[in-house]
């Protein structure tokens, strides 16, 4: 039997491919961004000890709310040379080994860990499959899952298939106002269900992959709202409302032992109504 393929001609834009576009912006501020205006001081960790390092992912120790933090963050680059070296924010396996390493520290430090997320997806080139891409993220996963100190996660923009999902398994989710979350980007989608690319706003309606969506379902904790405007210009606002986000959560959940958070972070996954209903 033949899939069915709706047709996207004369469709207005919707809500949720406004959302995708404007999470892809080129002036929406970065991980780097967002680290420098939220930490007091920020030192950097490069490389695996391993494979290298990888620009996409960035690693590091910095203060915010005179709480040190674990910070992991995706970067797009700004620049076409940036952008290069950073594979256009998706990551290779030594990336996510990287992060891996950060991971470790923290919870030998006793450190909170925030990861701040903006991909459309883990690098699918042959050589880093030939790294053990998939392999890779699934350990990460495992990973972040049995940290037993508290996780924030936060999608700056892109929050797009396992390349995002490594980084948002956490005891608290927000959403910026204009991000998604999804599990294929909606032209992957679009490609596999409906043989078409082009077809992708179709996809991301189908997808429900709005911050909005994700709350309904239970996978994301709070909205956070942007400015107009909001850019890397005019972000201090978002800034500081995010400030104000990862204080209220590390005042919560800083209340909780390793093994609590373990658990309750596992009780999270299951009770997600995506798996209820």
């Amino acid at each position: 039997m033949q899939a069915y393929i709706p047709q996207a001609d004369n469709i207005e834009i919707s809500a949720a491919w406004k959302k995708v576009q404007t999470a892809r912006m080129q002036n929406r501020p970065q991980s780097r961004d967002y680290i420098n205006a939220l930490c007091q001081d920020f030192f950097e960790v490069k490389g695996d000890r391993c494979l290298g390092d990888d620009d996409a992912i960035v690693t590091g120790i910095g203060r915010i709310n005179e709480t040190v933090f674990t910070i992991i963050g995706q970067q797009k680059g700004i620049t076409i040379e940036e952008k290069k070296a950073c594979s256009f924010g998706m990551a290779n396996p030594e990336g996510y080994r990287k992060s891996m390493r950060a991971i470790r520290q923290a919870e030998k430090f006793n450190r909170p860990i925030l990861t701040l997320i903006d991909t459309p997806g883990a690098f699918c080139g042959i050589k880093a499959e030939e790294k053990g891409q998939g392999t890779v993220i699934a350990e990460h996963l495992q990973l972040i899952a049995s940290a037993k100190v508290p996780v924030i996660a936060v999608v700056l923009g892109e929050g797009g298939s396992g390349g995002a999902l490594a980084l948002a398994l956490s005891d608290k989710l927000a959403l910026l106002e204009n991000s998604y979350f999804s599990v294929i980007s909606p032209e992957g989608c679009a490609s596999i269900l409906f043989k078409d690319s082009s077809k992708a706003q179709l996809a991301a309606e189908s997808l429900c992959l709005t911050p909005d969506d994700l709350i309904k379902f239970g996978i994301a904790d709070d909205i956070i709202k942007e400015k107009p405007g909001y850019s890397r210009e005019n972000m201090a606002y978002t800034v500081y409302k995010v400030k104000q986000k990862i204080k209220e959560y590390i005042d919560e959940l800083s209340s909780y032992s390793g093994e609590d958070l373990v658990k309750r972070r596992y009780e999270k996954l299951l009770n997600m109504k995506g798996f209820n209903n």
